[in-house]
C-alpha cells in the first residue's frame, strides 16, 4: 500500500485528480455558447389540471336570468335526512336537537324547546356484532337513531331463506313505520353486522309528549293525513285514471297538482384577482405572452374549483343534494360488483358513475377476487372502464374520510330525461369562455396590471332519482 508522501494524503503513485480549468479547454464550452444559442421552451405546466369529466359530461342549460327553477309535482311522502350527534366521550353521546327534524314525522316542526327535551329522552345503547335488535312481527316499543355501525335489515324469504332487503348505517333511523298504527308491529327483523351504538327512544315517551304538548300532537296529526293522501310509488299525489273498463262507467277526474314551494337555484361563482407587473407584461413577452400564459393556468385552476363545487358545495354539489332514499352503503365495505348493480338499479337510463381513483382500484379487485373483467366504453375518443356499460370516470373531488372511506355517484344527465344539468350564463360581458369572464380592473400605483377573473355556475337535480349516491366504500386493501 502506498504510502502518503505530503499532509494532504495523496498518493506518491497515483497522480492527482484536478477538473480542468477554463484555459485547458481546447474548445468553446457549452454554458458559453447556450450566450448565443437560444432555448426551446415548453408553456408553463400544472401538476393540478385533472380531466374534470364530470364538467364534460354534464349538459349545460343556459340561465339567462341568474337563477333556474325546477318544478316538480306535488310530492306527499316526505324525505328522510339524517340525525346528528355531539360526541363528548365514549359514553356520552347526545342527539342534536335541531337535527331531529331531519326525522320525516317531524319535518318542519319548530318548537326548539320540544325538540330539545325530546333529543335529551334518547338513552345510549352498544350491541355486539350479530346481535338481533328485533324480528319481523314483534311488537315496535322503540325508535332507534343509528350513531355508529352497519346493521342488515332482513326477511324471511318464499323458500324460508333469509334475504336481506338493506343495510342502514350511521345517521339512519328505524321505526318510522310503527307511527300511526295502533298496534304497530316491525315488517322486518334487524341485526348488527358489526359493533354498533343506538340511541333509543321508547315510544310510551313520543306518546306522553303528544298528549302533553299540543302542537307536537297537531304536526304529527296532519303528517298522519297527508300519508292517508293517495299518492304514487314515488309518493306524488296521485291523479286518478281507469283502465280496462268495458262499457260506459263514470270516468274519475282530477288534476295534477304542482309544488307551491319549488326549488330555485342561483347561479354560485368563483372568483379570483389575476395581478401582473406592466414591466413583465411588457417586455418578457416572446416567445410567449406572460399574461397569456398566467390567464390560462389561472383559468384553469378556477375549473378545477368548479368541478369541486358541483361535488361537495352544500347547496347544490352531488354528495350533499343527492336525496337520502338513493343513498345506500356498502354490505361489506368494499365496492362489491352487487353494490354497483344495486346502485344502477335505483334509477334508470344512468349515464355514468363517478368515483374517485383509489375506489375505482377498489372495486376491481373485488371483480378480480370473482374473476369478473369490467368491460369498457368509448368517451371521446378515450376508452374508460364501464359497469354493464355505463362508463365509471375518475373523479379525484369525492373526497376521502379519516377512516378511509369514499362514495361513488350515479347520474342520469339531461333535461329530456329529468336528470342532472350543469348551469350557466353565456354572453356575459367580457366573457373568455362560456360562464366565464376577465374583466380589466386597471392599474394601480405600483404599476400592478390587475384583472378579476369569474365563473358563474350552479347545478340542479331534477327529480330525486337522477342521483344515487353508494357510501361507505372502503378503499383499504384487506389483510387477505
Amino acid at each position: 500500500m502506498p504510502v502518503p508522501d505530503n499532509a494532504t494524503g495523496s498518493a506518491t503513485d497515483e497522480p492527482d485528480l484536478v477538473p480542468p480549468t477554463d484555459s485547458a479547454l481546447t474548445s468553446l464550452s457549452t454554458q458559453a455558447a447556450r450566450q448565443l444559442a437560444t432555448t426551446t421552451k415548453s408553456e408553463p405546466q400544472m401538476q393540478g389540471i385533472t380531466s374534470r369529466w364530470l364538467l364534460k359530461s354534464l349538459p349545460w342549460v343556459d340561465v339567462k336570468g341568474g337563477t333556474y327553477r325546477v318544478n316538480r309535482r306535488l310530492t306527499l311522502r316526505i324525505g328522510r335526512g339524517r340525525v346528528q350527534f355531539e360526541h363528548n366521550g365514549a359514553d356520552d353521546i347526545k342527539v342534536i336537537p335541531e337535527t331531529l327534524t331531519e326525522l320525516p314525522v317531524l319535518r318542519g316542526y319548530d318548537e326548539p324547546e320540544v325538540l330539545r327535551e325530546l333529543a335529551g329522552r334518547f338513552s345510549v345503547r352498544e350491541v355486539r356484532a350479530g346481535q338481533v335488535l328485533f324480528e319481523t312481527g314483534q311488537p315496535a316499543t322503540e325508535a332507534y337513531l343509528i350513531v355508529h355501525g352497519r346493521f342488515a335489515r332482513y326477511t324471511t324469504g318464499k323458500y324460508g331463506g333469509e334475504e336481506v332487503t338493506g343495510v342502514i348505517t350511521d345517521g339512519d333511523q328505524i321505526g318510522e313505520e310503527a307511527l300511526g298504527q295502533a298496534d304497530p308491529q316491525w315488517r322486518s327483523s334487524v341485526r348488527a353486522e358489526t359493533p354498533g351504538v343506538l340511541m333509543v327512544l321508547p315510544w310510551d315517551v313520543l306518546r306522553e309528549f303528544t298528549d302533553r304538548v299540543p302542537s307536537l300532537a297537531a304536526h304529527l296529526t296532519a303528517y298522519a293525513e297527508r300519508q292517508q293522501r293517495p299518492m304514487n310509488r314515488k309518493g306524488e299525489a296521485d291523479v286518478p285514471v281507469q283502465a280496462g273498463h268495458v262499457g260506459e262507467p263514470t270516468l274519475p277526474g282530477g288534476f295534477v297538482d304542482y309544488d307551491l314551494a319549488p326549488r330555485e337555484y342561483p347561479l354560485s361563482l368563483t372568483q379570483t384577482v389575476l395581478r401582473v407587473h406592466s414591466r413583465v407584461a411588457d417586455l418578457y413577452n416572446h416567445p410567449m405572452d406572460q399574461t397569456q400564459q398566467q390567464l390560462r393556468l389561472t383559468v384553469e385552476e378556477i375549473r378545477e374549483r368548479q368541478e369541486w363545487e358541483l361535488v361537495n358545495n352544500r347547496e347544490f354539489g352531488l354528495l350533499h343534494s343527492a336525496d337520502y332514499g338513493q343513498r345506500i352503503s356498502t354490505y361489506t365495505g368494499p365496492p362489491t360488483p352487487d353494490d354497483m348493480d344495486e346502485l344502477l338499479s335505483m334509477r334508470r337510463k344512468t349515464k355514468l358513475f363517478l368515483a374517485h381513483p383509489k375506489a375505482i382500484a377498489a372495486f376491481f379487485r373485488q371483480c378480480n377476487k370473482r374473476g369478473l373483467v369490467p368491460g369498457s366504453a368509448s368517451v371521446d375518443g378515450h376508452e374508460v372502464p364501464a359497469w354493464r356499460g355505463v362508463p365509471i370516470f375518475p373523479c379525484g373531488k369525492i373526497p376521502i374520510s379519516d377512516v378511509h372511506t369514499s362514495s361513488i355517484i350515479a347520474l342520469r344527465t339531461g333535461e329530456a330525461d329529468q336528470g342532472v344539468v350543469g348551469l350557466h350564463q353565456t354572453g356575459i360581458p367580457d366573457e373568455f369562455q362560456p360562464g366565464l369572464n376577465v374583466r380589466f380592473m386597471g392599474i394601480d400605483d405600483a404599476a400592478i396590471v390587475k384583472y378579476l377573473v369569474t365563473a358563474y355556475y350552479s347545478m340542479a337535480i331534477l327529480v330525486p332519482d337522477a342521483v344515487g349516491v353508494l357510501e361507505n366504500v372502503q378503499i383499504g386493501r384487506s389483510a387477505d
